[in-house]
């Protein structure tokens, strides 16, 4: 689910269920042409479909963090940190495009970063980040 989708008294009386949020990161450097940032936030979109779309009643994904630069990754791990702190006992970092590593994001549970996915290699993709998820929660 979007963070979107809860009002406070839906998320008071459900947020016992959810106990991880997605973070997507675009990665967007701000030197984009209009159809890049779209296809851009497309692959970002299609990539989020396969963790959301599976674990539908227990993650919950945030707003993406949309552009790089020299302190990024430490933002990101400080939302990592905030999150996990305030709500969440897992949060998931998730990248289309920019190669992450779990000891560069390392306040993230799980970091998912494909160099490139093609909607060919969506399927067999899909089967690795529902199993990576899982095997988070088995830990």
């Amino acid at each position: 689910m979007k963070f979107s989708d809860f009002t406070v008294d839906s998320w008071s009386e459900n947020r016992r269920f959810f106990d991880t949020c997605i973070i997507p990161f675009t990665g967007l450097r701000g030197t984009e042409s209009p159809p890049e940032v779209a296809e851009a936030l497309e692959r970002l979109r299609d990539f989020l479909d396969l963790a959301e779309k599976p674990f539908q009643g227990r993650v919950v994904t945030y707003p993406a963090i949309q552009y790089t630069g020299a302190e990024s990754l430490a933002y990101v791990n400080e939302i990592c940190r905030k999150v996990k702190s305030s709500s969440f006992q897992y949060v998931v970092v998730l990248s289309a495009d920019i190669p992450l590593t779990t000891s560069e994001i390392y306040e993230s549970d799980l970091v998912l970063s494909p160099p490139d996915i093609s909607v060919s290699q969506s399927k067999a993709f899909g089967s690795y980040v529902r199993d990576e998820i899982a095997a988070l929660w088995l830990k």
